[in-house]
């Protein structure tokens, strides 16, 4: 990583210069940290002069180093990083980047909104309440329509973080003060057992979608939380996903079906669930995880992929992306 007044260095060879983000301000700073530091450690340095940022602290260096770089790798989860917040930065500045652009990514930011979208899609969500304040909440009216467990959850954030499975009326009272903590709107949302799959997609125009994972977090877990996502050896995640080939075909028509409704673009992972041999949309994410325990990369493996190829990838996409927008550098 350069210093601070360090400047990209002038193309003096085919080398792409790549912008690799990561870090933050949210409560994923750790794992956004981790997912970079594997990336960085995995870009092949015969392609790419990679330089790294942290939103945290460089958005300056950022600006300055703009007109010298060639695509971002931005490896952000949460709030002010897979909000749109960055990606409207970067398009400001010039520099196309793997993910999808401020609409989609501000649309999946909240689980709330993208309801909406996939529903309008036709895309089957369990059902749900929202709630915009604590004192919006009526317990026995959600527990009689949603019924017990249910799940309470911030609209917006990822990786689980304020997420509950309530199965008592007297916890609904804590789960819900624990997601407003998170965030100003909560949702109250059926809880369906099953079968817990999740589906990579990788494209602009054209995308594509990867194998199915399943994932099977280990006994004391009552879902796939914080915890149970980033410990190794705490879920098994098994990919191709155990499942007949028609319920296969269907999660990747599901999970291509929401990376549209929600107008995602370059790659986006979405979570689902079997229940009663229907599959259901949980929440879809724009900026996949990047770690070794990751799901993304676990399935572009199971199409053939590398985790470098996928890399690769990544930054052609976000190529793509540039060539058909003529993004143009600001002056400075």
């Amino acid at each position: 990583m350069p210093a601070p007044n360090e400047k990209p260095n002038e193309k003096m060879d085919e080398k792409l210069t790549i912008a690799l983000i990561s870090g933050g301000t949210s409560g994923e700073r750790e794992i956004s940290l981790k997912g970079g530091g594997k990336v960085a450690q995995s870009l092949d340095t015969g392609r790419y002069n990679v330089i790294r940022y942290d939103t945290a602290t460089d958005l300056s260096r950022l600006a300055e180093d703009a007109g010298n770089i060639d695509a971002a790798l931005v490896i952000l989860h949460g709030v002010n990083g897979e909000d749109g917040t960055v990606q409207g930065f970067l398009d400001l500045l010039g520099i196309p980047y793997q993910c999808s652009g401020v609409l989609g990514s501000a649309i999946a930011m909240n689980k709330l909104i993208s309801k909406f979208f996939y529903k309008n899609a036709g895309i089957p969500v369990p059902d749900y309440i929202p709630i915009k304040s604590p004192g919006d909440v009526d317990a026995g009216d959600c527990i009689n329509r949603l019924g017990l467990p249910l799940v309470v959850k911030p609209a917006s954030g990822g990786s689980s973080l304020g997420m509950s499975i309530v199965s008592t009326r007297e916890a609904f009272g804590g789960a819900i003060d624990l997601a407003f903590s998170h965030n100003d709107t909560v949702i109250a949302e059926q809880y369906l057992s099953g079968t817990e799959i999740t589906g990579g997609v990788l494209g602009n125009t054209d995308p594509e979608a990867l194998p199915i994972v399943e994932i099977i977090p280990k006994n004391g877990y009552a879902f796939f939380d914080y915890k149970a996502k980033y410990t190794p050896g705490e879920t098994l995640e098994i990919c191709p996903a155990r499942i007949d080939d028609a319920l296969a075909e269907r999660a990747r028509t599901l999970a291509l079906a929401s990376h549209k409704a929600l107008f995602c673009s370059g790659c986006s992972r979405t979570d689902m669930i079997i229940h009663d041999n229907d599959i259901y949309v949980l929440e879809t994410n724009t900026i996949p995880g990047m770690t070794e325990n990751s799901l993304l990369p676990l399935a572009a493996a199971g199409a053939g992929m590398s985790y470098p190829q996928l890399l690769d990838r990544l930054i052609a996409l976000a190529m793509e992306k540039k060539n058909k927008q003529h993004h143009t550098k600001p002056r400075f």
